[in-house]
C-alpha cells in the first residue's frame, strides 16, 4: 500500500514538473531584479503539447517590468515563430501593416528552436524588449507599442489562448502595459 501511495505521488509529481521549467531565470533576473513567477501554462495546438510558457513580474509593488519565457516542445523555424506572431498580432487589433513590419523585423532575429529551448521576452519601460534565446541575449525592440501588441499575444483579453491567457495570469492582472490598471 505504501508504495503505491509514493508511485502516485510520484507519478502526479512527475506530470506537473514539466510546465515550470524556471524559477528566476538569471537572464530575466538580470534585466528585472527580484521577479516572482505570475503564473504558467501549456500551449497544445491540434492535441500537440507546442510549448510551456512561464509570465514573470517585478516584485516591487510599482514594478512595470514583466518577461514571458516560452519552453519549446517542438522544433520551429524563426521565420514561422515570426510569421505566426505577425498573425497573432493581428487578430488582436493591430493594423496589418504594423504588424508585418514587426513580424519581418522578428523573422531577421529570431532563431531556429529545437525541443527543450528557450526563447524569452522581457519588457523594462524606456528600454523595450528584449529577446533571449537559451539565456543569451539575441536583440532587444524599442517601444511600449510593439510591446503591448507582442504581449498582447497571451495577454490581451482578445488572445487566440484565452485559457493559456488564465494560466497566466493566475490570480494576478496582467501588467499595466497590457490592461492599464486592474
Amino acid at each position: 500500500m505504501k508504495l503505491s501511495r509514493i508511485l502516485v505521488v510520484t507519478l502526479v509529481l512527475g506530470a506537473l514538473a514539466p510546465i515550470s521549467f524556471a524559477k528566476e531565470p538569471p537572464h530575466i533576473k538580470s534585466m528585472m531584479g527580484q521577479t516572482q513567477l505570475q503564473g504558467l501554462g501549456r500551449l497544445n495546438f491540434w492535441g500537440f503539447h507546442v510549448y510551456d510558457a512561464n509570465l514573470y513580474r517585478g516584485t516591487a509593488k510599482d514594478s512595470q517590468e514583466f518577461a514571458l519565457e516560452l519552453k519549446y516542445q517542438r522544433a520551429f523555424s524563426g521565420e514561422a515563430i515570426a510569421n505566426r506572431t505577425a498573425d497573432e498580432m493581428k487578430s488582436i487589433g493591430v493594423a496589418d501593416a504594423q504588424a508585418s513590419s514587426w513580424g519581418k523585423e522578428l523573422a531577421s532575429i529570431l532563431p531556429n528552436v529545437e525541443p527543450g529551448q528557450t526563447i524569452a521576452a522581457v519588457y523594462v519601460p524606456k528600454q523595450g524588449t528584449s529577446f533571449f534565446y537559451e539565456g543569451k541575449k539575441i536583440s532587444q525592440i524599442q517601444g511600449a507599442d510593439f510591446a503591448k501588441a507582442f504581449f498582447g499575444i497571451w495577454l490581451d483579453s482578445k488572445t487566440s489562448v484565452p485559457k493559456l491567457r488564465a494560466e497566466l495570469l493566475g490570480q494576478g492582472c496582467p501588467p499595466p502595459l497590457i490592461s492599464g490598471a486592474c
